[in-house]
């Protein structure tokens, strides 16, 4: 049976290497072969021992997801659709800004943690991807950019965890997928630009915090806990005097000294000014300092949801509310109108479908919503 190398941290690589009756330094090689360098061909592995070369051809591929369709906007904004296999696609995003290109990447296909304003959870939950699944569009994407952008050095700068699923549930393969990226013979990420979002999975938290400490996000998105039970179903398991306390746990280990909570703008539902001040009392309970930052997403409707976008000056004001308190608050801003590019909405337009030729022809007529400019702090949707 061959296996998929992208699905091998260093150390599984090493341990692999090793049953192949190679030394670690052979890992290392081949570790950067693909990742640094973008090699899908053991051939073309020049300093590779040709012994080890044909050794790999019959255990061993490297292999990106097909591509279903690629969108390229006017400012740069890259989406892909990506084929995972069984009718399911997964979306992901290139966003580049003058300082940094970031990657929002997907974890499941579909989602189960079924929040109301989320089109992904109305889609429903097919499954986990795997390791390699979640590394091939970080693999695709650097590599590609770098042919597309004409550019030798590294193009992608930021990895967002914010794209289709919630990936503390699918924890087995996140970890592995996370150090692939941090590693100095990989992508060498900084554990500050690497970001992983959360419905609040609380003992998974506290695991990551331990196993893999990178930026956090938690999809907050109601000051109490009888509307975030209706807005994010998981607040029953975890309430919100459970969850603050694990994310001031998780900021001991996090690289950075405060953490972000996303906040969905819903009309009429969770915009108010009490809602804000109801948000100030809450954060400033547990630390009169500052430890968190809050990023206000504009609502991009669908007919399932019964919910409206928050009108522009009360997100306004709302923002001045949290700012007022020394909150630190931004409000997202959109990029990629020109290609209707949204995470996660087309994605689930197309599962169940089998033939490749069948989703790129329905894709073409799907309206979607515009994809958002603050990558680092983009949601699912």
């Amino acid at each position: 049976m061959t296996v998929n190398l992208l699905d091998y941290d260093l150390e599984s690589l090493a341990a692999f290497c090793e049953r192949l009756g190679e030394k670690r330094f052979r890992a290392v090689q081949l570790f950067r072969w693909i990742h640094q360098r973008g090699c899908a061909h053991f051939d073309d592995m020049s300093d590779l021992a040709k012994s080890l070369r044909e050794k790999l051809k019959g255990v061993a591929y490297v292999k990106a997801l097909d591509v279903v369709s690629q969108h390229i906007s006017a400012d740069g904004t890259i989406k892909w659709l990506f084929d995972v296999g069984g009718g399911n696609a997964v979306e992901t995003v290139f966003i580049p800004e003058d300082d940094r290109g970031t990657l929002c990447v997907s974890s499941q296909a579909g989602c189960a943690m079924g929040c109301r304003f989320c089109s992904t959870g109305h889609q429903g939950f097919s499954r986990n991807l795997t390791t390699g699944e979640i590394v091939a569009q970080l693999w695709f994407a650097e590599h590609f950019l770098r042919r597309h952008l004409q550019r030798d050095e590294r193009i992608i700068s930021n990895v967002v965890m914010m794209g289709m699923g919630e990936p503390l549930q699918n924890y087995a393969a996140l970890i592995p997928a996370l150090r692939i990226m941090l590693d100095d013979h990989g992508y060498g990420l900084s554990r500050r630009r690497v970001t992983v979002s959360t419905s609040g999975v609380i003992p998974k938290m506290d695991m990551l915090g331990q196993d893999c400490p990178v930026a956090l996000a938690v999809s907050l998105h109601a000051p109490n806990n009888a509307l975030r039970d209706h807005l994010v179903p998981l607040n029953i398991k975890y309430p919100l005097e459970e969850l603050l306390p694990a994310c001031r746990r998780y900021l001991t280990h996090a690289p950075r000294d405060f953490l972000t909570f996303e906040y969905c703008m819903l009309d009429g539902v969770n915009d108010q000014a009490e809602h804000a001040h109801e948000i100030v009392q809450m954060v400033q309970k547990y630390s009169s300092a500052p430890w968190c930052k809050f990023n206000l997403i504009p609502f991009n409707p669908f007919p399932a949801s019964g919910l409206l976008r928050s009108p522009q000056k009360r997100v306004l004001e709302f923002a001045q509310i949290l700012n007022g308190a020394g909150i630190t608050t931004t409000i997202r801003k959109t990029r990629g109108d020109d290609i209707d590019a949204a995470c996660g909405q087309l994605a689930g337009d197309v599962k169940d479908r089998t033939k490749v030729g069948e989703r790129m022809a329905r894709q073409r007529t799907i309206a979607i919503k515009p994809v958002d400019r603050h990558v680092e702090n983009v949601t699912k949707i």
